[in-house]
């Protein structure tokens, strides 16, 4: 078998805890909900607290009761707009009160969010070389644009996929299909990094792509990534080490 010196050409990541990392884990989750709850109130949402956030979590248990087994990821608006209903109060997902709610748990939740300290130097490295791209997990697409436009990055990518903008997750092949279709790419042609084992690792490797394992913490899923890295700055060394064959 002879190897050909063709590159990959794309590398996709994932966004939460890969490139930009979320502090203390969940602990944006009651000053977000918080916040969201406060400008309810100001907008005539009367409810106490903890008959909110009671419904809150109720709605939420019920959606993925519901969405887990096919790999769905409701939109957060639909999250929001069931627990309105539960608490005697009529909205739709496409609200502007609950898409202006959702906008207020993201604009907290980013107070948590710092991006990874060599992804600056990491993507001066990448851009030019590969298409690149984000598959994230979340409910609040909106958020991960916000996020890039903060820190001035989203005008790296070439394509971005957030589950709660296509209502599947990873590992579901079609979020990864679509996102290499957007690109033009083939499966063998592209690298996914991520820090989990079953969402990452398991769904890029179902779809026929590479895997790099940025390790972050111990899992207990453990599965055979075909790389390990321990820091983003490792990327650029494994991907030279990958040739597509002829």
């Amino acid at each position: 078998m002879i190897e050909n010196h063709m590159l990959i050409k794309a590398v996709l990541f994932d966004m939460f805890d890969t490139l930009m990392l979320v502090e203390k884990r969940h602990d944006y989750a009651s000053p977000s909900l918080a916040r969201m709850y406060l400008f309810l109130r100001e907008n005539g949402v009367s409810v106490a607290f903890d008959t909110f956030e009671e419904a809150y979590n109720k709605s939420r248990d019920e959606l993925y009761a519901i969405a887990d087994p096919n790999l769905e990821e409701p939109h957060f608006n639909v999250r929001l707009a069931l627990t309105l209903r539960m608490v005697g109060y009529n909205y739709d997902a496409d609200s502007p009160l609950v898409a202006s709610a959702s906008a207020e748990f993201c604009d907290e939740f980013m107070k948590y969010v710092t991006v990874d300290p060599d992804l600056r130097a990491l993507f001066q490295d990448l851009h030019g070389k590969y298409k690149l791209g984000i598959i994230s997990n979340f409910a609040i697409p909106e958020c991960v644009t916000k996020l890039l436009q903060r820190e001035h990055l989203d005008g790296m990518f070439d394509v971005v996929l957030v589950s709660g903008a296509v209502n599947k997750r990873k590992p579901s092949p079609e979020i990864f299909k679509k996102a290499l279709k957007r690109l033009e790419v083939s499966a063998s042609e592209a690298v996914f990094v991520g820090d989990t084992m079953d969402a990452d690792v398991e769904g890029a490797k179902a779809v026929g792509m590479k895997s790099v394992y940025l390790s972050r913490r111990i899992e207990k899923v453990q599965l055979d990534p075909d790389f390990t890295i321990e820091r983003l700055g490792e990327l650029p060394s494994v991907l030279s080490q990958f040739k597509a064959e002829r």
